[in-house]
């Protein structure tokens, strides 16, 4: 079930936009486990060797880059969001609740 479930996470963050980010929460929402924004951290942590799921993108609920010790180097997920035009001062987001990408808003169920 946890396989089934990344799958599922992986499939979300796969459609979140260049320029936009989401949170775990978010996530975990939408593929109705609202409880489950660790397991979906869980998840990210386990994306980084899948080059075509953009784990950057996904930050936690204050827009704190929480992830950022699983992406091999303690500055590479800051490097990739500011290469996608997002702003980063002291590992959080800024205009966060501009640029936040939210799936059930989103994507139709």
């Amino acid at each position: 079930m946890e396989q089934i479930f990344f799958q599922d996470v992986y499939a979300v963050v796969r459609l979140i936009p260049q320029g936009r980010v989401t949170s775990y929460g978010a996530i975990a929402k939408y593929l109705g486990a609202k409880g489950s924004a660790r397991m979906v951290g869980w998840a990210m942590n386990s994306a980084h060797s899948l080059p075509d799921v953009p784990a950057h993108r996904v930050v936690n609920s204050a827009g704190l880059l929480t992830g950022k010790g699983h992406f091999g180097s303690p500055t590479l997920m800051q490097e990739l969001l500011e290469a996608e035009g997002i702003t980063i001062k002291k590992d959080k987001v800024q205009d966060f609740k501009t640029i936040f990408w939210n799936p059930i808003e989103e994507l139709e169920l």
